[in-house]
C-alpha cells in the first residue's frame, strides 16, 4: 500500500491518500478539494474514513458526496473491507467521543487522526473530549509494536519505538 500526506487548510490537517493498485482511499479530507484530487488524479476513490468529526477533519467532505463515507457509525469495531482495503477499526474515544484508529497489519500503519500526535496527544479539552476516555484509548495501544508507523491528523508521522520513550503520556500507560 502506498501513501501519500496531502497537508491541506488553515489547521495544516494531514489528509492520506492510501493506494493499491490504483484504487484510493481517503482519510479526513480537511479542505482544499482540488488540491486532494490533483493528487489522486484518475484514480479510482473507493471510500472515505472520517477519523472524527472536527471540521479541520471533514471540511471538503461536501466535495465528495458522490464516495462512501465511513466513521464509527458504519465500521465496526474490528476487521473491516473497502473495496481493496482491509483494515482494523478501534474506537479511540478522548479527543472526541467519535474518534477512531484505523490499523492496517500487513502495512504496520496506524492512523490516528487527533488521537495521538509526534510526543504528545490530542486535546481533551474541546467539545465532547474527555481525558478518563483518552487514557483508556491509550492503553489499546500497548498490543502494538514497536515498528507500528503513526500517521496523526497534524504533523509528522512517528512510531511506537519514539512514542513508547519520549511521549510522557504513553510512558506513563506502559508504567502502570
Amino acid at each position: 500500500m502506498k501513501i501519500d500526506k496531502v497537508v491541506v487548510g488553515d489547521l495544516s490537517t494531514n489528509c492520506y491518500l492510501l493506494d493499491i493498485d490504483n484504487h484510493v482511499l481517503i482519510i479526513d479530507p480537511g479542505d482544499e478539494e482540488d488540491k486532494i484530487r490533483e493528487r489522486i488524479g484518475n484514480k479510482l476513490i473507493d471510500g472515505i474514513i472520517i477519523t472524527h468529526y472536527h471540521d479541520d477533519h471533514i471540511g471538503a467532505l461536501n466535495n465528495f458526496l458522490d464516495i462512501p463515507i465511513y466513521d464509527i457509525n458504519n465500521l465496526i469495531e474490528g476487521i473491516n473491507t473497502i473495496g481493496k482495503f482491509t483494515f482494523e477499526m478501534l474506537k479511540t474515544p478522548g479527543h472526541r467521543s467519535d474518534a477512531i484508529s484505523i490499523y492496517f497489519s500487513n502495512d504496520n500503519a496506524l492512523f490516528v487522526g487527533d488521537f495521538l500526535f509526534y510526543e504528545s496527544i490530542g486535546r481533551t479539552d474541546l467539545d465532547d473530549g474527555n481525558m478518563l476516555d483518552m487514557l483508556n484509548s491509550l492503553k489499546k495501544t500497548r498490543r502494538f509494536s514497536d515498528k507500528v508507523k503513526i500517521y496523526p491528523g497534524h504533523g509528522p508521522s512517528t512510531d511506537f519505538l519514539h512514542e513508547r520513550k519520549y511521549n510522557i503520556y504513553l510512558r506513563g500507560i506502559y508504567e502502570n
